[in-house]
């Protein structure tokens, strides 16, 4: 999926998270959770705590129905036509409903679509006639075709118009070479959406739930004069609910919608984010004073957990963490055999079991999380990605041959683009030292919040950059696409034919077996033309309070997810 954030708590020295050796071995094996449970694919840490009327907050509060939250970020962009990272997408599938949605299992489910039907070469979809705006107008199958073509419009400039290129003539359109009225998008009437399919799509119908298939009303776009999704009251909602108040940078509201369809379902009537913060401290002191309902926990924080006994809840939420690299002509990291140096200089396993110390994290081994299915069972189990060990000599010898290649004796010092927060931190402070230790390369760490850092690597400037990218819908094509020569998300412009042509394949081919052995094959290049230098698998810990039930977690869709959530009566 998109562009992620990174929410979990800040790490400490090596082996200085337990007391005892009992709660040792609980902490190590929370450490390697690797189970199945989710939308940038960034790193970033907002460190600091803000907020409104922050110490008159509850956790829970009953009479009200209403809880307590925070946001690791102020969200960048709610602008579902151009939103691309987690926590906007958090907040938009709050807000806002596609023609299908997940639900409390993390099934498709109907959605504004009541019914549909996919023929392979066309998908219909029957909405219902109770979906209505915030404002009370009916949405209809014109603010899909409206959005859609918003979407692919090259004047809009979407990151995520590749995600319509199913589509008839979406690709074509965002090309420039055919008019928005091209696209094979049809109202046969209002509540009759027909969709011309550019080729076979196997995942299609998984797609109906991403934010970037959401209807947009085109009277209420068109008079934001270009704001939509700026502020609260330049958007028009049509989800469980409705952003009462945004105060940027420091809080957000949001209240049931009355007006939705489903209404009867969404049992809580406000959700209140007067804090925005990332800060492990800051949120375990929150929770222990009943200021918000739900925090993930680090291995600092994890103590205190352990201590206070809470009820520890754990989940892989389905992200890949890795650095990227800039493939453009004028960047040194084009060179194969610098990049192939410095994959065989650092190891995954030391960052996530000896740095960063963070309960739930795997080592990454592939672009392809552990969740994902293949044929008959998980992806990885069936196609196991090539192994890459760390060789220090054979490192030096790569580099060797990147400096002569180059025409240079040294390498000059690399920037490394990370995000301004603890996670961060520590994770560029480690690779900065295992370059220059066993490669003498000396790597200038460039902090951004993020986003400016979403701006940078959008831009290019960086030579390598802390990235992540969390899944779009439950197929292996959103983490396989990720790097394709026209995903405008591959911000190092890596390009490779046969990368393309085998994504094409799996884009195409109705086959399982066709399809999984081409992202076998988009997995072996990704690793042996050192793409990215792989980091780690997301999994958290986290806690709520008793109070709150019905939270559920997601690999794919809004996460946490708070539309299913009620609140219970029980002694504090």
């Amino acid at each position: 999926m998109n562009p992620v954030t990174d929410t979990s708590g800040t790490a400490v020295a090596q082996d200085s998270f337990s007391k005892s050796a009992g709660r040792q071995l609980l902490i190590y094996a929370l450490m390697s959770i690797a189970g199945v449970g989710l939308l940038m694919v960034a790193l970033s840490w907002a460190s600091s705590l803000t907020g409104a009327s922050a110490g008159s907050q509850v956790a829970v509060d009953p009479k009200l129905n209403m809880i307590t939250l925070t946001l690791a970020e102020e969200p960048p962009q709610l602008n579902s036509t151009l939103q691309t990272d987690t926590v906007s997408g958090m907040v938009i599938g709050h807000l806002m409903e596609g023609l299908l949605r997940y639900d409390h299992n993390n099934d498709l489910a109907p959605g504004v679509a009541r019914r549909w039907e996919n023929t392979g070469t066309t998908a219909t979809f029957w909405l219902r006639k109770d979906a209505l705006w915030s404002d009370g107008v009916p949405v209809t199958a014109h603010d899909f075709v409206f959005a859609w073509r918003t979407v692919v419009d090259p004047a809009n400039a979407s990151e995520y118009a590749f995600i319509l290129f199913p589509v008839q003539n979406a690709e074509e359109i965002n090309n420039g070479d055919m008019p928005l009225e091209a696209l094979g998008v049809t109202a046969i009437d209002d509540y009759t959406l027909k969709v011309q399919l550019a080729r076979p799509t196997a995942y299609f119908d998984k797609l109906m739930a991403f934010s970037t298939y959401y209807p947009i009303r085109e009277d209420f776009y068109n008079q934001t004069n270009g704001r939509y999704g700026a502020d609260a009251d330049e958007l028009l909602y049509n989800g469980p609910f409705v952003l009462s108040r945004w105060v940027h940078g420091a809080n957000l509201r949001m209240e049931k919608n009355l007006n939705y369809w489903d209404a009867d379902r969404i049992r809580l009537d406000v959700i209140e984010f007067p804090y925005i913060t990332s800060d492990q401290n800051a949120l375990v002191n929150l929770f222990t004073d009943k200021k918000i309902a739900y925090t993930t926990l680090g291995a600092e924080s994890l103590e205190t957990a352990l201590e206070k006994r809470w009820h520890l809840n754990r989940f892989m939420d389905g992200s890949v963490f890795y650095i990227e690299f800039n493939f453009r002509s004028h960047r040194l990291t084009h060179n194969y055999h610098l990049r192939k140096a410095m994959q065989l200089a650092i190891d995954p396993a030391e960052l996530v079991y000896k740095v960063t110390k963070i309960p739930g994290y795997l080592p990454a081994e592939s672009i392809f999380p552990v969740w994902l299915r293949g044929v008959d069972n998980f992806f990885r189990e069936e196609y196991p990605a090539p192994k890459v060990t760390v060789d220090i000599e054979a490192a030096k010898r790569h580099l060797a041959i990147a400096k002569r290649e180059l025409g240079i004796t040294e390498i000059p010092p690399l920037v490394l683009l990370t995000g301004d927060n603890p996670i961060s931190n520590i994770q560029s402070e480690y690779y900065q030292g295992a370059f220059k230790k066993h490669l003498g390369i000396d790597i200038k760490i460039d902090k951004q919040i993020f986003k400016q850092r979403l701006a940078k690597m959008t831009s290019g400037e960086f030579d390598m950059v802390l990235a992540g990218w969390g899944p779009d819908y439950d197929d292996p094509l959103t983490f396989g696409d990720l790097f394709a020569s026209w995903n405008l998300n591959n911000r190092g412009r890596y390009n490779n034919p046969e990368l393309d042509r085998q994504v094409h394949i799996a884009q195409t081919e109705i086959d399982p077996r066709t399809r999984m052995e081409a992202f076998a094959e988009i997995q072996r290049i990704i690793i042996e033309d050192v793409v990215v230098l792989l980091s780690y698998e997301r999994g958290v810990v986290y806690v709520t309070d008793p109070r709150l039930k019905g939270v559920v977690r997601r690999q794919a869709g809004a996460d946490p997810d708070f539309t299913n959530a009620y609140i219970v009566d029980i002694a504090n």
